[in-house]
């Protein structure tokens, strides 16, 4: 898959990559147009992707036992990282993992969004109930819409004080 001019990335197959390439190609013009791929893992090689420079510019340092999301996007022209877990067969951004997110990007100087995609509403619905407030979720079978939970804002990142 061609993530940049002259730049490809290949992932393993499966549901859960499928997930990641439609966040990718349908999630990222949509909703963060000309933003920058930082990391998309892969099922085969946790770290498929990792522009660890470009992280580590934004303040961000991460081992190698940083339990990342499944993508990460720098969303240049308003300085945000969406972070995005791809949910097939676990769990979305629920209060549990925000705070985990939270802490694994506290040095970032973007803000952070947090999201949650799923390939369809049957699977969203099965985890309705532990979405976090304060976050989006994304559906790829209707990559048009996006879903608010919440809050004073809609896809954008939120002051922790």
């Amino acid at each position: 898959m061609q993530i940049a001019p002259g730049r490809k990335i290949a992932l393993s197959p499966g549901e859960h990559s499928e997930l990641i390439r439609a966040i990718i190609e349908e999630f990222r013009p949509r909703f963060a147009p000309g933003s920058t791929l930082v990391y998309a893992g892969d099922t085969g090689d946790k770290w498929g992707y990792f522009d660890a420079a470009l992280l580590a510019k934004l303040g961000v340092e991460i081992d190698a036992h940083g339990k990342m999301p499944d993508v990460v996007l720098h969303y240049v022209e308003r300085n945000w990282l969406l972070l995005v877990e791809s949910v097939t067969s676990h769990g979305p951004v629920d209060g549990k993992r925000h705070a985990e997110l939270t802490k694994l990007f506290a040095g970032a100087t973007a803000g952070l969004v947090y999201v949650t995609a799923f390939p369809n509403r049957a699977v969203m619905a099965r985890y309705l109930g532990e979405i976090a407030w304060e976050t989006e979720v994304w559906i790829a079978e209707t990559p048009s819409h996006l879903i608010h939970f919440n809050g004073e804002r809609f896809l954008g990142p939120y002051n922790i004080s």
